[in-house]
């Protein structure tokens, strides 16, 4: 079945992609383990990139494996619309006592949207309490006891 046509399996958040290019990252190892396990391409938004490259210049980090990353064929980078804006504005509203940003908000939406449970992340912390449609549970990869 050819690339385009395969079900997503999960949503990838900005500190995995950074684990997987920085092989000297905590997560580096778990990340990268847990990306082979999953069916490509994982869906991701442009939050998300955005959010990585501030952090890649940030951290003095090479531009260009970030790039061959997001080219790779790994991601797939799904839009967001203004009708999107109220139930991100609501979940933001709903995590506002973990401070869930804007970047969390659209993976979250993007998981019910797209009926995935699945988030490559090393943020255990918030995606061990946000809900899928306020009710489901992330599964989380890699798992804290990976590392």
């Amino acid at each position: 079945m050819p690339r385009n046509l395969v079900p997503p399996a999960a949503i990838i958040d900005t500190g995995a992609i950074i684990a997987i290019i920085a092989v000297d990252e905590f997560w580096h190892e778990p990340c990268l383990q847990a990306l082979i396990s999953l069916q490509l391409p994982l869906l991701t938004t442009e939050a998300v990139l955005t959010e990585l490259f501030h952090l890649i210049a940030a951290r003095n980090l090479r531009v260009d494996r970030a790039w061959k990353f997001a080219r790779s064929g790994a991601l797939s980078v799904r839009p967001l619309a203004d009708s999107d804006l109220p139930a991100l504005q609501s979940l933001m509203a709903q995590y506002k006592d973990r401070s869930m940003d804007f970047t969390d908000a659209t993976l979250v939406h993007l998981a019910a949207r797209e009926s995935l449970s699945t988030v490559l992340t090393v943020d255990h912390k918030d995606f061990e309490t946000y809900r899928i449609g306020g009710r489901k549970h992330f599964t989380i990869l890699p798992t804290r006891t990976a590392r």
